[in-house]
């Protein structure tokens, strides 16, 4: 791995706080049709658009580990969202700008299309185009998409392995009854 410049660094910074601030500027106030119906949970920290950015990632990110069936596969979504937003509202302010900053550059077209490729909705995006942008991201050789792309590995399996809902399939059988 080669170290970045002195003069390097400050232009990825540069750009990065760039594309970051022009995200958060065109982040809409009109909600986007979600992916699915959670009439159950008011959501805290996640919009609409945001919930269907999660939605696309967690699908990709956990797959194999949600369950086959259509309608589980569709409930467990639904809860591993609800775990991202739980998640997100217990962070500090300044780690929750830091998430909502990065959902805003995800769910702006053209941002989401130049920084992720994925140029359509999310609701409309082939799960291999999700992988396809978070191997991308993963193996990134910008700092800023790597660590954009732990935070939401990190958000997302914490959401799902939290929920006890996933226990039953990796033989967890919850924590010890201390009484």
């Amino acid at each position: 791995m080669s170290l970045l410049s002195r003069r390097e660094l400050i232009r990825t910074g540069v750009a990065g706080s760039v594309v970051l601030a022009l995200a958060n500027c065109a982040r809409s106030g009109t909600p986007a049709r979600a992916p699915f119906d959670d009439p159950s949970y008011r959501y805290k920290v996640l919009g609409p658009a945001d919930r269907s950015t999660v939605a696309a990632i967690g699908a990709v990110m956990l797959a194999g580990a949600l369950p086959a069936d259509k309608p589980a596969f569709a409930t467990a979504l639904v809860e591993v969202v609800r775990g991202v937003d739980i998640a997100a509202a217990g962070l500090t302010p300044a780690p929750q700008g830091e998430l909502q900053q990065l959902f805003g550059l995800l769910a702006f077209p053209v941002t989401r299309g130049f920084a992720a490729g994925i140029w359509s909705s999310w609701d409309d995006a082939s799960p291999a185009d999700v992988a396809k942008f978070l191997e991308n991201w993963r193996f990134s050789g910008v700092m800023l998409f790597r660590t954009a792309y732990q935070a939401l590995h990190t958000i997302v399996m914490a959401s799902w392995y939290g929920n006890s809902a996933s226990w039953a399939t990796i033989g967890y059988p919850g924590p010890p009854n201390v009484g």
